[in-house]
Parts: C-alpha cells; structure tokens; sequence
C-alpha cells in the first residue's frame, strides 16, 4: 500500500508544475489530480494489526 507522505508529495509536484505551465487547461488538470492524491491520503488506512476470528486476544491487546 502506497503511504500517505507519498501521496503527499506527488501532489505537491503536481502543484509545483501547475504553477509553472502557461496552459490552463494543463494547469487545471494538474490540479485535479493533486485534489485526487490528497483525497486518497486522507482516507482511513485499514488495520493492518487485523486478526483471524478465530484467533483469541492476548492480555493487552485491544479489542477491535
């Protein structure tokens, strides 16, 4: 799974080239993408602590 500081960066590129084309349809497009990329990193990362259902928890660990 690509990280949420990935996604981050990629859409600051993509802003940075925004921001330098004189095209303004390239600009706009630019944009959507890093809106896209943001979006995705804001999303809810799945558990990856996640256990089968069959397997009982050990003292400390927090139910799910």
């Amino acid at each position: 799974m690509i990280g949420r500081p990935y996604l981050v960066r990629q859409a600051q590129t993509l802003l940075a080239f925004a921001k330098t084309t004189s095209d303004p349809n390239l600009a706009a497009v630019l944009v959507e993408r890093a809106a896209d990329l943001t979006a995705k990193a804001a999303e809810p990362r799945p558990d990856v602590r996640a256990r089968a259902p069959d397997v009982e928890p050990v003292d400390g660990d927090a139910a799910v």
